[in-house]
């Protein structure tokens, strides 16, 4: 299962000008016992941030929706030459839509 995670804040200056509701966005991918988010920094730097349910819940307090998807990380996974939160959104989900580039844009194709 991997669990999509929108944020309505950020740090950077360029979502808080482009992007409507949602900032940000991070998939959160399940191994084993423990969840683990992949954080988006700047492009070639991933961060892998180690959760468990009770951070979710704190997340959620402070605002962020999460999405469940009962899908499986792809094989062919790979961070090479991501440029954004929302493409490594998309390559972890698999999705193949090149008019997709704001959180709040890929938020209403997974949800619709």
């Amino acid at each position: 299962m991997i669990i999509i995670a929108f944020s309505e804040k950020t740090s950077k200056i360029l979502p808080r000008i482009v992007c409507r509701k949602f900032k940000h966005v991070a998939p959160i991918i399940c191994k084993g016992e423990y969840l683990v988010m992949l954080q988006f920094v700047r492009p070639g730097v991933i961060e892998k941030i180690k959760l468990n349910n009770r951070d979710l819940s704190v997340l959620a307090q402070f605002g962020w929706v999460f999405v469940y998807l009962p899908i499986e990380l792809p094989n062919d996974f790979s961070t090479c030459n991501i440029w954004s939160c929302v493409g490594l959104a998309k390559r972890a989900t698999a999705i193949h839509a090149p008019m997709i580039q704001t959180p709040d844009a890929l938020y209403k194709m997974i949800c619709n």
